[in-house]
């Protein structure tokens, strides 16, 4: 089985993961990479400087597979953005001949009908974002959130009989632009690019595991350097993706604003405030720049979560991961403040930390040290098995539902 390299370029942090796909869905992580940004090589959670940035992985590239012991045979790399667009589109339809078995051409029919007309809505809403009414869009993931015939749930449609069909498929889109950048830094690393997936749906992957029965519900939100992105899950479906770009550099650009200091200076200021390095009159103004920094990233949160608007009620649990995720005031905000109240949750959201040890299906050495910022990483790993997963194996109807969902 091949070797799979997860990249996640990120605004900060190139975080690189090498895994080995086994037996019953697992993934054996080889070797971890991890080499820090400069401050023009991103911009809002895309490739700014494609030259800096194909250094930067080439830093990361070199420790992990040094760590690993061998050299990376498929590439998947993650992607990120106000500009990403991933939504879930329900279709309803009649079969004409309920008795006659779902068949593979059948569904791949209503896949790509929904692929393009998803990607219509998604080209129109970034041509406006943009104010460029020729922009090109490119599909990045498709899934099924979930599908039921004649009422019932089912995890997979072929060799079903039925006439009432309801399918909830999510779809993201992001800017050929950004994929183009993306391409070019893998061509220049030789890195085999096997596909590029939406990091939040990433992330959601990595929580669900091989589980394609899993109940798990949750909000995910990655809060990155540049962006922050939320996700939500329910029943083991991904409703839909949302993003902002704001995330943990915003909050050391309000420090270093409030406090006349440099970027750098800010920065460390922003990592020591929980460590009781900093003293008490320098701590106080760093809270305070914090605080006023949250409140804006809170009113991001609240308008990305209005979004899912076909959503009954949200799911209670929330996620949090990312370096951004670190700082203790954001944990502590999310947990007892009340900006929640606004929106469609039952009660009070439960907030959590990821801890990647408790991700199913991987297995992690005591020595690779992976932590919450590393979550998008191991996601994509999830997305390139799921990927590879329509190549072998056709008679399955497993395989068979992956290959038509492969973009």
């Amino acid at each position: 089985m091949n070797t799979i390299l997860a990249l996640d370029i990120g605004t900060e942090f190139v975080k690189a993961v090498l895994a080995k796909p086994g037996k019953k869905g697992n993934l054996e992580i080889l070797g971890v990479g991890k080499a820090k940004q400069l401050e023009g090589n991103m911009h809002a959670g895309a490739v700014a400087d494609i030259p800096a940035v194909v250094s930067v992985c080439e830093e990361a590239l070199v420790k992990v597979e040094k760590q690993a012991g061998q050299r990376a045979e498929l590439t998947v790399v993650g992607i990120a953005g106000e500009l990403i667009k991933g939504n879930t589109t329900t279709v309803r339809y009649s079969r004409k001949n309920p008795n006659k078995p779902i068949s593979d051409a059948e569904m791949n029919d209503i896949i790509k009908k929904v692929q393009q007309k998803s990607g219509e809505v998604a080209r129109k809403t970034v041509a406006l974002e943009t104010g460029n009414k020729n922009v090109e869009v490119r599909l990045i993931n498709s899934a099924i959130v979930s599908l039921t015939i004649d009422g019932y749930k089912i995890s997979n449609p072929i060799g079903f009989k039925g006439s009432d069909v309801v399918i909830q498929f999510y779809t993201a889109f992001a800017p050929l632009i950004h994929v183009a950048a993306i391409e070019k830094v893998c061509a220049e690393l030789n890195l085999d690019l096997l596909t590029v997936a939406v990091e939040p749906f990433a992330v959601c992957r990595a929580c669900l595991g091989d589980d394609l029965e899993s109940n798990f519900s949750s909000v995910v939100m990655d809060i990155g350097g540049g962006t922050t992105d939320i996700a939500v899950v329910e029943d083991g479906g991904v409703e839909g993706t949302k993003m902002f770009s704001i995330g943990g550099r915003s909050f050391t650009h309000q420090i270093s604003e409030s406090l006349g200091v440099d970027t750098e200076t800010a920065e460390h200021y922003k990592l020591d405030f929980d460590s009781g390095k900093l003293d008490d009159r320098i701590k106080a103004k760093v809270e305070t720049a914090i605080s006023r920094n949250l409140s804006v990233w809170l009113t991001g949160v609240e308008v990305a979560l209005e979004e899912f608007d076909n959503i009954g009620s949200l799911p209670r649990n929330v996620l949090l991961c990312g370096g951004g995720a670190s700082l203790s005031l954001l944990q502590e905000t999310l947990a007892i403040s009340d900006w929640y109240q606004g929106l469609p949750f039952a009660r009070r959201p439960v907030i959590h930390l990821l801890d990647v040890n408790e991700l199913p299906n991987l297995i992690i050495k005591e020595n690779q040290h992976l932590d919450h910022s590393f979550a998008t990483a191991l996601g994509l790993l999830r997305v390139g098995t799921d990927t590879l997963a329509g190549a072998p194996e056709e008679n399955k109807l497993k395989a068979k539902l992956a290959k038509l969902l492969q973009n």
